[in-house]
């Protein structure tokens, strides 16, 4: 079997994850199982839990870690079910937990799918084809309100009110079916300045389209807090963003979890009782080489923070 696919920051995760051969693992976004396969050919009496949302992702890593099934389990389902995952799975504590935010390769080359701005494919963007909601309904039936809301907020797109203006116009006459046909309209709302910068005009404006109908922002606090609790002691947690409102939200989650007790600084003792839960390794992110830069320009805006599960005896 022929695999080529480097995935992001991979050494830097494998360090990162710091492991056990008979350690308990988990990857929340399997992809194109990259991670997975190198974390599987580490174990030996260890076990590695596979989530995905895209079942074609499950499918293909049947193939991909076939020479270490013995050791993997595949799971069909959204990272925000982590806890129930693990529980259905008889996991009662992982050594590790890795999740690689955003789209997938695979996604991202499969002109079908819809989330390239480069290439024509009916509006889709959906991570699990299964789900109801998809880039077409957001497209044409949100308000005109609600796409200017997700357009600044989800892409931080300045140009959001003209964008999402255009799009309401453009739906009027017939519905907007093709990224392309969304490109156009994107571009048609634009100044001129902002069509020659050197980032592409849909860019953000694709990614804001593709938060809102995976709901990635709104899966991010509940996993989170979800990973740490599923963690043993010591068990540490690897999170790569690929974009500022990702980061951020783990970087917040990541503190608030490492600062322990809340009460005022004038107050004698604590009364609030909270303790950390875990240790933050990494104060500022990890991010990818120059070398994994050539090699793979996706990575570009990868960023790792990694924390670990606070011991009983440190607390």
């Amino acid at each position: 079997m022929e695999f080529t696919h480097k995935p992001v920051l991979l050494n830097e995760c494998i360090e990162a994850l710091h492991i056990r051969p008979d350690g308990v693992y988990v990857d929340g976004t399997l992809g194109r199982a990259g991670h997975s396969r190198e974390i599987a050919q580490r174990l030996t009496t260890g076990r590695l839990i596979c989530i995905d949302r895209d079942q074609a992702a499950i499918d293909a890593a049947k193939e991909r870690l076939a020479p270490w099934m013995d050791r993997v389990t595949l799971v069909h389902s959204n990272f925000s079910a982590l806890g129930d995952v693990l529980r259905q799975a008889g996991v009662a504590g992982a050594d590790g937990m890795l999740f690689d935010l955003g789209v997938s390769s695979p996604q991202l080359d499969d002109a079908s799918r819809g989330f390239s701005y480069m290439q024509d494919a009916p509006l889709d963007m959906r991570m699990d084809v299964s789900a109801p909601l998809s880039a077409w309904n957001v497209v044409n039936e949100w308000s005109g309100e609600d796409l200017r809301r997700v357009l600044y907020e989800y892409g931080e797109e300045r140009y959001a009110p003209a964008i999402a203006r255009a799009i309401v116009r453009a739906r009027g006459d017939k519905p907007v079916e093709t990224t392309l046909e969304l490109v156009d309209i994107i571009k048609s709302a634009m100044p001129p300045a902002a069509l020659r910068e050197k980032q592409h005009p849909a860019k953000r404006s694709f990614q804001a389209i593709r938060i809102a109908v995976n709901g990635e922002l709104d899966a991010l606090p509940p996993m989170l807090a979800s990973a740490v609790e599923g963690l043993n002691p010591g068990g540490r947690l690897a999170v790569i963003t690929f974009h500022s409102l990702e980061d951020r939200i783990v970087k917040r989650a990541m503190q608030d979890m490492a600062r322990g007790c809340t009460c005022p600084p004038e107050f004698p003792v604590c009364v609030c009782g909270k303790k950390p839960k875990v240790k933050l390794l990494t104060r500022k992110p990890i991010v990818s080489g120059e070398a994994e830069l050539e090699e793979n320009p996706r990575a570009r805006s990868a960023k790792l923070r990694v924390a670990e599960k606070c011991d009983l005896f440190d607390l």
